[in-house]
């Protein structure tokens, strides 16, 4: 079979199409692509069906797992696909480790550097407790990330556009500076003992759910990302749609009650509200999906991120 490859304009991509067996899949269609032309490798694509003049709502992605003439009508020979070039991608695994990365080694050179005499500040230094536990707890935090992107997540795209590196990192790598010189700066007041400990003790209590709730997000995909959407179900999934988000936002608070800086506490607000945005979107689709008509489920009621507020 024989499949012409235009772009949104309908300009050809590929002269005289591809050829195909019966049998192609959308997978075996990118690698002809790629085949064709190296700089368009099969991450790099994204292969939409073309719309019928007058058509409303989004055009149909094609399914990597789906065979090419799935999307043919009746027993047609030929076939059209508008391709997007996605631009230069990089692996989900490599964007969260050097967007980890940085914050995990940026905080202990404000620790362990005298970093504070390059900004002015020529008078002895005393380490407080609560800036080594904190030190600690922050390394333990981004080196847990790093372990997970590893060895728990399964991603459900295998790669990420390349210019998500550099926004990434800018604010991971932004907030730890930013954090770290407040945190750990020579005039640093720092709280009781007491708020200090309860501050700890509860955002490692949270970290450790947060790792529980990452083992069951991870269960609901099989190897290699794939499965679709699922409805989460245990521990705090029960009640809360985003309870790995709800966990990494109670976490922070907990380090901020324990250190109490204004760097901090803007980190939380920015952090929060980008997880909120995420959380209500996931929460929308999965309503969406599991209507409860049709036979599918019906998704049940429960708080979207910030239980008891949202």
């Amino acid at each position: 079979m024989k499949v012409s490859v235009v772009s949104r304009s309908g300009r050809e991509i590929i002269k005289g199409g591809v050829e195909l067996l019966e049998s192609a899949t959308v997978d075996d269609l990118k690698a002809a692509i790629h085949h064709r032309n190296r700089k368009y490798y099969p991450s790099r694509q994204r292969l939409t069906l073309l719309q019928k003049p007058g058509s409303q709502g989004r055009p149909v992605v094609l399914d990597s797992r789906k065979k090419v003439r799935d999307y043919c009508e009746g027993d047609g020979e030929k076939l059209t696909v508008v391709f997007k070039d996605l631009g230069p991608q990089v692996f989900y695994s490599t964007l969260f480790f050097w967007e980890y990365l940085g914050p995990l080694v940026i905080y202990p050179i404000f620790y362990f550097v005298p970093v504070y005499e390059y900004f002015g500040y020529k008078g002895p230094r005393v380490v407080h407790p609560v800036q080594t536990y904190a030190m600690y707890y922050w390394c333990f935090h981004y080196f847990k990330r790093i372990m997970e992107t590893f060895f728990v997540h399964r991603f459900s795209h295998a790669t990420s556009p390349l210019s998500n590196v550099f926004r990434n990192c800018a604010y991971y790598w932004t907030f730890g500076s930013y954090i770290a010189y407040y945190v750990n700066h020579p005039l640093y007041t720092p709280v009781s003992e007491q708020q200090m400990k309860i501050g700890f003790a509860f955002g490692l209590v949270c970290q450790a759910a947060n790792f529980y709730c990452h083992l069951l997000l991870r269960n609901l995909r099989s190897p290699g990302g794939s499965g679709g959407y699922q409805i989460p179900r245990g521990f705090l999934f029960n009640v809360v749609t985003c309870a790995n988000y709800t966990t990494e936002i109670y976490q922070w608070v907990g380090f901020n009650i324990a250190t109490q800086t204004v760097a901090g506490y803007v980190f939380l607000v920015v952090a929060a509200a980008i997880m909120t945005n995420w959380a209500l979107a996931k929460h929308r689709r999965l309503k969406k999906l599991f209507d409860g008509k049709d036979g599918k489920p019906k998704y049940p009621r429960r708080w979207v991120i910030l239980p008891p507020f949202l």
